[in-house]
């Protein structure tokens, strides 16, 4: 039987780069997860009511000119004669015509008011309990049926993370001033520990009393679970 000399080193190397290459492949794999956000589908010509008059068809299913945005300006309201879609089914008007006329505001669909469009909010996002420090978090938003705009109707926004875990100001106020020695107010906040750590210190000897009566008066001091007050 004939041995084969190994080399350290070259062993070595190899499993280096095998480590090396199973690191880069894991990122990798993880950035791709994150590039994957979920993008809410345009609304295709399959989507669309059949049916119904041309006139009633929303901006989606419609295809209007003139459609160039240099040819308006922002906010002014333009007149724009639209129809159907290709393979869109619809009512046309008794001349047999389904071409008809819309009034929409020249903007990009992402500049349409929060009223104009839906977006998909999420509750578990770290929000501040004071109203001056918001955090923001990218969402996916699509635009109104009725409403003709430029570009994409589904686009990205940044929005606020002001969703409440249903705590009361004008409860943790009162806990705070009647109880807050004992830490009352901290523990119906969940802050559990700054709740024992008051508890057995008797508020500090009043002085972490009057701290936290100060905080929460100033919303400074909110709950745990990163809520807004309602």
């Amino acid at each position: 039987m004939r041995c084969i000399p190994i080399n350290g080193q070259v062993v070595v190397l190899i499993l280096l780069s095998l480590l090396l290459k199973g690191v880069k492949q894991s990122q990798t794999d993880e950035d791709v997860a994150k590039d994957k956000t979920p993008q809410a589908p345009e609304k295709k010509a399959e989507d669309c009511p059949s049916n119904v008059e041309c006139t009633k068809l929303g901006g989606a299913c419609i295809d209007c000119e003139p459609f160039d945005y240099n040819s308006c300006i922002y906010g002014e309201k333009v007149n724009v004669t639209c129809r159907p879609k290709e393979n869109v089914d619809c009512i046309s008007n008794n001349a047999g015509n389904k071409s008809f006329e819309r009034t929409m505001v020249c903007q990009f669909c992402y500049q349409t008011e929060p009223w104009e469009h839906k977006c998909t909010y999420k509750a578990n996002c770290k929000s501040v309990g004071s109203p001056r420090f918001k955090s923001y978090y990218r969402t996916n938003c699509s635009v109104n049926s009725d409403i003709i705009c430029f570009g994409n109707r589904n686009f990205e926004k940044n929005v606020p993370c002001n969703w409440t875990g249903g705590y009361r100001w004008s409860t943790a106020l009162l806990l705070s001033i009647t109880l807050g020695g004992f830490g009352a107010d901290r523990f119906y906040l969940g802050h559990w520990q700054e709740g024992i750590g008051k508890l057995f210190s008797f508020g500090g000897l009043g002085v972490w009393t009057l701290i936290d009566v100060i905080l929460i008066s100033l919303h400074y001091l909110g709950p745990d679970d990163g809520s807004l007050y309602i």
